[in-house]
């Protein structure tokens, strides 16, 4: 638990246990602590390295926005797991992390010994879709800029990609996600948006089909979206092994906890001794 500086950014992270190293990466609004149930269920195997990235939790949230574009946040993480000690580890990243985490693999393929990647895609391919998402989120920075956290939360919380989470959570851990939600920073959100948005982030879809490595491929089987985006991503990736977490929505690590870690925990002991 502590800080690494990578070139003036201060990036807090949690390392527990002792093996392998899996590097876990959260979504947006997340924090490092979205990971305790999966660390605590394989740190007896496993060396994990939980981190906040960049604009969210402890980490550092600049006020340059070019720290935040998608590149340079990779290139951030990876030079932070290196002045931690490891030159290779798995990549476990949901949402805004599963997208870091393959855009980690597309730029420092040699630095990812496997992936799981929940609810994430390769970013936009089509170039119209990708401006108005770009378009779309730098509205939101600024909103969230201009009206704070409490109204952004507010709009965050009433997306459909949440509603699932009506029926697979109970009110005390819907409470703590909102206060975890409500503890972030506003230009560290709006920043991350514009820089490492889905729409701001270079499409790799194209590139999928180079991934050796085994990687496992995660959504809930609520999320019916990012379903079809996992399915056309295993089409791509020759090692992709696809699962769908049961009773779950976008959020599977969240939503049923129990099925998501034994899947994740299967998958990495499989392949432990080549990791």
């Amino acid at each position: 638990m502590g800080y690494v500086e990578v070139d003036g950014l201060a990036l807090y992270y949690d390392r527990y246990g002792f093996g392998p190293p899996v590097v876990l990466l959260h979504g947006f609004t997340g924090s490092r602590t979205s990971w305790t149930d999966l660390v605590r269920e394989i740190n007896s195997e496993f060396c994990t390295l939980s981190f906040d990235l960049i604009g969210h939790g402890r980490s550092g949230s600049p006020a340059e926005k070019a720290r935040y574009q998608m590149d340079q946040a990779v290139d951030d993480l990876v030079a932070a797991v290196r002045t931690i000690g490891f030159d290779k580890a798995v990549w476990v990243g949901y949402s805004l992390g599963g997208r870091t985490a393959l855009q980690v693999w597309n730029r420092h393929p040699e630095v990812v010994s496997a992936l799981v990647v929940e609810g994430a895609s390769p970013g936009i391919q089509d170039n119209l879709e990708r401006r108005s998402r770009v378009e779309s989120d730098e509205h939101l920075a600024t909103e969230i800029l201009e009206r704070g956290m409490e109204w952004f939360v507010e709009y965050w919380e009433a997306l459909p990609l949440w509603h699932s989470q009506n029926q697979t959570l109970s009110a005390s851990m819907k409470t703590a996600i909102r206060a975890q939600r409500m503890a972030q920073r506003e230009i560290g959100l709006a920043n991350s948006l514009v820089g490492m948005g889905t729409g701001a982030q270079s499409w790799i879809g194209d590139d999928l089909q180079a991934i050796t490595v085994p990687t496992l491929l995660v959504t809930g089987e609520r999320d019916k979206k990012f379903i079809d985006i996992s399915d056309e991503m295993a089409t791509r990736i020759s090692s992709a092994v696809r699962v769908d977490i049961g009773l779950a929505g976008h959020a599977a690590h969240v939503e049923n906890p129990v099925e998501f870690n034994s899947v994740v925990r299967e998958f990495l002991l499989r392949h432990r001794e080549q990791l």
